[in-house]
């Protein structure tokens, strides 16, 4: 069975830091890229960022560039988004998902979700 798990979320303070957690089962993480997307109340789901399978290349959405950090380790069957300098406006449910390659459409499993809020 396909499962994407997403962790680490909780509530933080803005200008604080967070680091999420995308552990895979079920199949060979080391051959997909993975996605992070994240929807906030009332807002369209927004693309963040991707990693292609080896790592070797890394995309992240204008909003986030220079404050969030995809990786992985491919040996834990684990993604990270490691966020930082956040503020109330990345308040939303981040999800990650699986393709074949760092592309826009075409995820085929996705995980439940964390909730991350940031407020003082």
């Amino acid at each position: 069975q396909v499962q994407l798990v997403e962790s680490g979320g909780g509530l933080v303070q803005p200008g604080g830091s967070l680091r999420l957690s995308c552990a895979a089962s079920g199949f060979t993480l080391d051959y997909y890229a993975i996605t992070w997307f994240r929807q906030a109340p009332g807002k369209e789901r927004e693309w963040v960022s991707c990693i292609t399978a080896s790592g070797g290349h890394t995309n992240y959405a204008n909003s986030v560039k220079g404050r969030f950090t995809i990786s992985r380790d491919n040996a834990k069957s684990t993604v990270y988004l490691q966020m930082s300098s956040l503020t109330p406006e990345d308040t939303a449910v981040y999800y990650c998902a699986r393709h074949p390659f760092c592309l826009r459409e075409g995820h085929d499993y996705w995980g439940q979700g964390t909730q991350v809020t940031v407020s003082s």
